[in-house]
């Protein structure tokens, strides 16, 4: 090994060593759209508000990403309206199929949850939103949501997905017996599968985080000297 090289990687070292010192003082915890994170699905389902419904809950349930829609395709999640096969007339008005018009309003809830390991720290979420090309009859949000040991109160922050860089943060209670929860809510009237494309779509991936970055940027200053000596 070269002095130069072994120089740079002592200097890699201490400053990877200098930023988990700061992260661990400052209780920072920042998380991004993941990929390989283990993604889970809740799905809340309501009437339509009037005058076509009461607005009434329906129920909550746990449903597989893909059913909400959201799926990964490499690093790049994509959220769609949420679509349901079954023709009753409970899912749609005057019974399911093309070009019937959805009798629910589905929370679709995607996301990642931490018990015990984010709590009592300063959690902040962000990423890239690509593209929000949904009509008004979906909304899309972020959120960072710190849940009760029994789920039965939590505490929230989110923000709408519009295209470019978004970062929520809160802190969270360090109660150790407390879920932490961090994702996406798509909210809209369920649409028959054969009709999802006029009604648009978000797609949202990840950012760096910024310890990465820093370190990137001294490797390729490290490369630089190398090079010109």
């Amino acid at each position: 090994m070269t002095t130069n090289l072994r120089k740079t990687l002592v200097a890699f070292a201490a400053f990877a060593a200098l930023a988990a010192c700061v992260g661990q003082a400052g209780a920072q915890t920042t998380v991004t759209v993941n990929p390989g994170a283990a993604w889970i699905g809740y799905m809340n389902v309501s009437n339509l508000p009037a005058p076509d419904g009461d607005g009434a809950f329906q129920f909550g349930s746990g449903w597989g990403t893909a059913d909400l829609t959201a799926t990964f395709a490499g690093s790049v999640l994509t959220l769609g309206p949420n679509t349901i096969g079954d023709p009753d007339p409970y899912w749609y008005i005057g019974g399911g199929g093309p070009g019937a018009a959805g009798n629910k309003i589905m929370e679709a809830n995607m996301y990642v949850e931490e018990t015990g390991t984010l709590n009592g720290q300063n959690v902040t979420f962000t990423g890239n939103v690509l593209s929000n090309t949904f009509t008004q009859a979906h909304t899309a949000e972020a959120f960072i949501r710190d849940f009760a040991p029994d789920y039965s109160s939590f505490d929230e922050t989110v923000i709408p997905l519009t295209p470019g860089v978004f970062s929520i943060s809160l802190a969270t209670n360090p109660d150790a017996g407390r879920h932490v929860q961090y994702g996406f809510t798509t909210t809209g009237v369920n649409v028959w599968a054969t009709d999802v494309g006029p009604y648009g779509s978000v797609q949202v991936t990840g950012v760096p985080e910024p310890a990465t970055i820093a370190l990137a940027g001294l490797a390729l200053l490290g490369v630089a000297r190398l090079r010109r000596r």
